[in-house]
């Protein structure tokens, strides 16, 4: 695996984590379907959030949440009913909405974290 997709990966596992210690369950990771690939599927409670992971170095190419254009948010809502049309069960009486989580510095396991519920 590429250095890019390691580094890529830790920043994912540091986001579940967090969504954990916060009392979701984490229901699906890196799902993939013909449309992309959603990185987390989180429920809490009668939510069910679809995250975007984004993990960046530093801010030298703009703050990783700047990676989620609109074109993107659209992207996402679409996943995010494939999923959901995959795996009725889970989804049903839940509210769905989409996260963003961003970790900015050199390691995943210790970068800033920022955690938007319900951003996009």
């Amino acid at each position: 695996m590429a250095a890019k997709d390691e580094f890529g990966r830790a920043g994912e596992q540091r986001a579940a984590d967090h969504l954990i210690t916060l009392g979701y369950r984490i229901v699906d990771r890196n799902w993939r379907c013909s449309q992309g690939e959603v990185d987390i599927v989180a429920v809490r409670g009668r939510s069910l959030a679809v995250v975007e992971v984004k993990t960046r170095r530093s801010l030298a190419f703009g703050h990783p949440l700047e990676a989620i254009d609109d074109r993107k948010t659209a992207r996402l809502w679409r996943l995010a009913a494939a999923w959901i049309a995959a795996h009725p069960q889970e989804a049903r009486g839940r509210r769905l909405r989409l996260d963003a989580i961003a970790i900015t510095g050199d390691d995943p396991a210790t970068g800033v974290l920022e955690h938007l519920e319900d951003a996009l």
